[in-house]
């Protein structure tokens, strides 16, 4: 059995909320860099250009890269074999997003109602927490800032079987056409199929974590990225939804079975400054 202690559980949190909002995992960075020799307007290269300088200066003055610091997402890989000590696991993420967030100044940008008072919790907590059992004694937290722009454009639709493969298609390149400049592309678009309603908004949003230029394991899923990426790029969006090449670096898919009766399909997208950073301990 490994021991955590709290209070060093809540401290890494706090600083893997720098780290997410200050530095774009070199992934992101290479697909950035890489979309200016696929980009030919000048308008698009040009706002390219400018992501690449906003990157620099955000990691070499350790500051935001965007205003927008999202809301506090999670994915914790958790060991059957580790225990927590002198608290619990959702507290100490919980206290480490509110340290994180208000030492390093990041915008707080959760409300505590989301419909009626509306008032600011003033630390941007509470996170969202997923949370994975896993055999073993290791433990590893994940965070994805999520910001508002590219979040309200998330989409979830229960297509019916019949609907197949084009169908799945023509709902995810839909979406990313509709969103036209709000998330900030070129975006990553995270793709869910399969499982349930709540199941496969999951999925879409988990499938952004994957490192950029890395397919589905399954040929067929990875052939289907594909598919979708290049007729997103065909549409014309472009960077900021100006016009351009390049509306996504890449398209992931992450897929569940589901009910005979059923094939839900989710969309998350997420900006350009597809943000994460993980520990683990």
């Amino acid at each position: 059995m490994k021991i955590i202690q709290y209070a060093k559980l809540a401290e890494e949190v706090a600083a893997l909320c720098l780290k997410a909002a200050y530095d774009l995992p070199e992934d992101v960075l290479r697909a950035i860099t890489g979309s200016l020799d696929m980009e030919s307007s000048a308008r698009g290269k040009a706002f390219i250009l400018q992501y690449l300088e906003n990157a620099a200066i955000a990691r070499q003055e350790r500051m935001p890269i965007c205003q927008d610091t999202g809301f506090a997402v999670y994915f914790v890989r958790l060991g059957e074999e580790v225990k927590i000590e002198g608290g619990s696991l959702n507290d100490a993420i919980t206290e480490g997003t509110s340290r994180g967030y208000r030492e390093g100044y990041l915008r707080c940008s959760i409300v505590n109602d989301p419909l009626f008072k509306r008032k600011n919790t003033g630390d941007n907590t509470p996170p969202v927490i997923h949370i994975e059992l896993v055999p073993g004694d290791k433990l590893s937290v994940t965070l994805a800032p999520k910001g508002g722009g590219s979040e309200n454009m998330s989409a979830l639709k229960m297509l019916p079987p019949s609907a197949g493969k084009n169908g799945v298609i023509d709902f995810v390149v839909e979406n990313v056409i509709n969103a036209g400049g709000n998330p900030c592309p070129p975006t990553v678009v995270g793709v869910g199929i399969g499982g349930t309603f709540e199941k496969v908004a999951y999925l879409a949003k988990k499938a952004l974590l994957r490192k950029i230029g890395e397919h589905n394991p399954d040929p067929e899923y990875a052939k289907l990225e594909t598919e979708i990426l290049d007729r997103i790029n065909a549409s014309g969006v472009g960077p900021q939804g100006l016009g351009g090449d390049v509306t996504a670096f890449a398209v992931h898919i992450e897929y569940f079975p589901c009910h005979i009766a059923s094939l839900p399909v989710a969309v998350n997208l997420n900006c350009h400054a597809a943000r994460h950073a993980e520990f683990e301990i």
